[in-house]
């Protein structure tokens, strides 16, 4: 279901992912997004099936888990109210890298690339903004991604 309220507004506007948009464009990519609810123990997306969206968290707490050589899974991130996972799919068209499982239930608003491609043709101002807020978290992303490593080639090199 499309969602629109002013609680919602004022939630989005505080994400990453919606800073710096005027408020028609706001309006506008709010239209575009999708409720979903999830229970606890739901998977939400599944390590290396399609994906065509992205998802911003509004309440829950997520876990991000790759499966490792010996099947195990391996926790790679914790993600609650504000952060947003699957936006690496609308930049390169690949299929999912990990899986997102809910540990709570869980609401979350989705965005699809067929709506952010619209987006994008309705206010090219805007999708620009998006896509620069999409890019700054991937950044700091591998930023964190390149201090664990550094890490544990430390804790290897000394052990």
């Amino acid at each position: 279901m499309a969602v629109s309220s002013p609680d919602l507004k004022a939630f989005l506007l505080s994400t990453p992912f919606f800073g710096g948009l005027g408020d028609a464009s706001l309006d506008l990519l709010i239209s575009m997004l999708v409720e979903r609810r999830f229970d606890v123990g739901a998977t939400i997306v599944t390590e290396g099936e399609p994906g065509r969206s992205m998802f911003v968290v509004h309440s829950g707490e997520l876990l991000v888990g790759k499966l490792g050589d010996s099947g195990r899974v391996i926790r790679m991130a914790d993600l609650g109210p504000g952060d947003f996972f699957g936006e690496m799919t609308l930049i390169e068209m690949q299929n999912r890298s990990a899986t997102v499982v809910a540990q709570s239930s869980a609401v979350l608003y989705e965005l699809t690339a067929r709506s952010l491609y619209t987006y994008y043709k309705a206010d090219i101002h805007a999708y620009v903004i998006v896509m620069q807020n999409i890019n700054r978290e991937l950044c700091r992303r591998l930023r964190r991604a390149d201090s664990r490593i550094a890490e544990l080639l430390m804790r290897h090199a000394s052990g």
